[in-house]
């Protein structure tokens, strides 16, 4: 195999690698360029692949094996050599070291004698195909390749050696905050409100320039926080947000009052984007106001409500350069009358809301007669103006509108009003106030309070051709009687009314008020305080409240009555509401406490009849049941603070505190009348009354019946009992 398959080391003398290049004799190499790392431990160790062992490895030709079929002397047999002139001069020293070594001739059959003593390589063999030495030589036992299990030493294990991956670097610790795109910080921060995000730009640079970032100022509202932010931090955040900002709500902001003057153009030529703004409150020059007004023509909501700085001037420019105007307040401000409001009426085409309470000039009747044309307002406040009938009738039909014969009353398109404020305008009767009726069918709300002219009449015809009202205020109308509350539950409004309001009405009593009480199932307010009802309709909102159903739910307040200063109201009543708060049907009671009977039908094989096995079967507990919506008063201030205890164990779901609680006051009052009684028996009352003040503050098993603190219902502290005292009267 070796004669025929193997590469053979060329001797002098013929073209080959290591054809000799001296007269000496030696045989110089051609040294290849110096390698590196395993290249070089490769380079040295090349082999071919004539061996069988390596046939089945499947290994790729190593890089000095040509098949050209010349020699090389990187081609070194692996197998075993069965040649013994290859290791006949000596030990195996001549493979590793220094072999000395001279060149031979075909003919000769042993070597040269020795005349160098550093030579590397001994020739071996002849080129010639008669030659009688062999041209290989065997590789050394530790370099020999071996089997997969083969000791360390062997060739591949020092292949293996040699391409082995360097040990991987130390992974760098992933920033989570750092690597996360902008608009995600920007979206998380989103989320604080305006102290946390100004708490958290003390963290670091970097957040103090994501914090003050105008992406999260987009809305400045100080409501919350106007009186504990300084003036510096408040223009910093304005100016932050600059062109994004598109709420800006600075009630109530005194502090800004110099900053206007040094810092009010700059924050302009900033904010110049502004959709709603409020001033309402602040302290601002004209000058300011104005040139804010001049730079923002987008605004569609503007309060400045009660700023003696704002006049007609600042009307004149809003009116040209608030085209998108639909909300304006300007109550209080001194210096605006209706010529000012008439330029916004006339120019403002958009305008739904104007609030425009104590201002003068409503008596101009062509201001009303611009309103009227305008037809646009939804929510109109002229509360404590100089308004007249006449303007009145003006603003809802018009100058001589057509008049229907038959129904006698103009002929207009109706109004678009939705809320009206008419109260405490104290030169409107009966004869203007009639004039809505039929003229505003959207109305849902309703205020005449304090108009000390109006009676049965003009209130009667308003609500019985306003089929929306849901908010109707009455309050300190004398004229007013019964028969205006029996026509409210009978208009058709009175499905939808939630809110009545009839305080200081004297002459209002029960027959009024049952009749709102039973036809009337959505009201959730009702203020009657200082009128004749009495205890019976107290007991008729509980029943109407009663029929509104119970469930699983925590209880919540569905109407709340105000009924202080009633001579009628008994603490009776009061306790008849407090009663009905916490109490729960016995229907509904009794199907908690029922066990359930199941019974099996077992069939008998050998019998025809069948035999039936009753068993009792303890069923899970039901859940708690609780009235949906309960009773709030407010009443005369000595019951006020049982009333407001008993409505909290309610609306925490603790039915039987509330009772004990109901039983203890009753017995305490119920004591307190007998001792203020005179005659026989004064002094057994007397100390029934001390008995049931002993009841009254003691405490309860497992429960604080006065709530935190430990406060009684008359106002004073909670006595605790004690052995061998005696308690006195309150």
């Amino acid at each position: 195999m070796a004669a025929t398959s193997t590469d053979r080391i060329t001797p002098s003398g013929t073209a080959s690698p290591a054809s000799p290049a001296s007269s000496t004799g030696q045989i110089p190499l051609e040294q290849p360029p110096k390698l590196k790392g395993r290249h070089k431990l490769l380079q040295s160790l090349q082999r071919i692949s004539s061996s069988p062992s390596l046939t089945k490895r499947g290994r790729s030709h190593s890089t000095g094996y040509r098949r050209d079929g010349k020699a090389s002397l990187s081609c070194v047999s692996l197998g075993q050599s069965a040649y013994a002139p290859c290791l006949g001069n000596g030990s195996s020293s001549q493979l590793y070291g220094g072999l000395n070594v001279r060149p031979m001739t075909s003919g000769q059959a042993y070597p040269i004698e020795e005349h160098e003593d550093n030579a590397r390589i001994r020739l071996v063999g002849s080129d010639s195909p008669n030659a009688a030495q062999p041209r290989t030589i065997p590789l050394p036992t530790e370099f020999r390749p071996g089997s997969r299990g083969s000791p360390r030493g062997s060739t591949d294990a020092i292949q293996e050696t040699a391409v082995a991956e360097p040990a991987p670097k130390p992974k760098k610790a992933f920033d989570f905050w750092g690597s996360m795109p902008d608009e995600l910080r920007m979206l998380i921060f989103s989320y604080l409100n305006p102290k946390e995000i100004v708490r958290c730009s003390a963290v670091s640079k970097a957040w103090n320039k994501m914090c003050y970032d105008g992406q999260l100022w987009t809305k400045v509202d100080t409501t919350e926080y106007y009186s504990d932010i300084p003036s510096d931090g408040l223009v910093k955040i304005i100016a932050s947000g600059g062109p994004f900002v598109r709420d800006l709500n600075l009630r109530g902001c005194v502090q800004l009052r110099d900053m206007w003057q040094s810092e009010g153009k700059r924050i302009t030529d900033l904010c110049r984007n502004v959709v709603n703004f409020s001033l309402e409150g602040c302290r601002i020059d004209k000058t300011s106001i104005h040139y804010f007004l001049l730079r923002n023509p987008r605004l569609e909501y503007i309060n400045l409500s009660g700023l003696a700085s704002v006049t007609n001037s600042a009307m004149k420019i809003i009116a040209q350069s608030c085209p998108q105007l639909e909300i304006l307040n300007i109550s209080w401000c001194s210096g605006v009358n209706a010529n000012g409001l008439k330029r916004i009426v006339e120019q403002c085409p958009k305008l739904k809301d104007l609030r425009a309470s104590e201002v003068r000039g409503f008596d101009d009747e062509e201001f009303a007669l611009e309103i009227y044309k305008r037809n646009t307002l939804e929510r109109l406040i002229m509360s404590r103006t100089d308004l007249t009938d006449g303007s009145l009738k003006i603003l809802m039909h018009g100058v001589d509108p057509e008049i229907d014969v038959l129904l006698d009353r103009p002929i207009v398109p109706p109004r678009q009003l939705k809320h009206l404020d008419l109260h405490q305008c104290p030169e409107v009767t009966d004869n203007g106030v009639k004039s809505l009726a039929y003229n505003v069918p959207y109305l849902e709300g309703l205020q005449l309070s304090q108009c000390p002219e109006l009676s049965d009449e003009s209130v009667i015809a308003v609500i019985r051709t306003t089929p929306l009202l849901t908010h109707l205020e009455l309050e300190d109308i004398e004229g007013l009687t019964n028969n205006a509350l029996i026509e409210i539950a009978k208009s058709p409004c009175a499905k939808r009314l939630e809110h009545l309001n009839v305080s200081y009405c004297e002459g209002l009593g029960d027959p009024g008020m049952l009749q709102v009480m039973k036809n009337c199932p959505s009201l959730r307010s009702v203020e009657m305080d200082n009128t004749r009802v009495s205890d019976l309709t107290l007991m008729e909102a509980s029943n109407c409240v009663r029929k509104r159903g119970y469930g699983e739910d925590i209880p919540r307040v569905g109407l709340r009555l105000v009924i202080f200063d009633c001579a009628n109201i008994t603490w009776a009543g009061v306790k008849g509401v407090l009663s009905n708060n916490a109490r729960v049907p016995h229907s509904r009671k009794s199907l908690q406490s029922i066990s359930v009977m199941a019974q099996a039908v077992i069939p008998d094989q050998s019998v025809e009849t069948k035999t039936v096995i009753t068993s009792s079967i303890t069923p899970p507990p039901q859940p708690a049941v609780y009235p949906n919506e309960i009773i709030q008063l407010k009443c005369f201030y000595g019951w006020q603070m049982t009333v407001n205890e008993h409505n909290k164990r309610v609306l925490r779901g603790d039915l039987a505190a509330a009772n004990r609680l109901d039983r203890k006051w009753a017995d305490y009052m119920m004591a307190t009348e007998e001792a203020g009684a005179t005659g026989a028996g004064a002094r057994r009352r007397r100390r029934r009354a001390r008995e049931a003040e002993r009841i009254y503050n003691a405490d309860d098993e497992d429960d604080d019946t006065y709530g935190a603190g430990g406060i009684s219902a008359f106002g004073g502290r909670r006595r605790r009992a004690h052995s061998g005292g005696a308690c006195a009267l309150m």
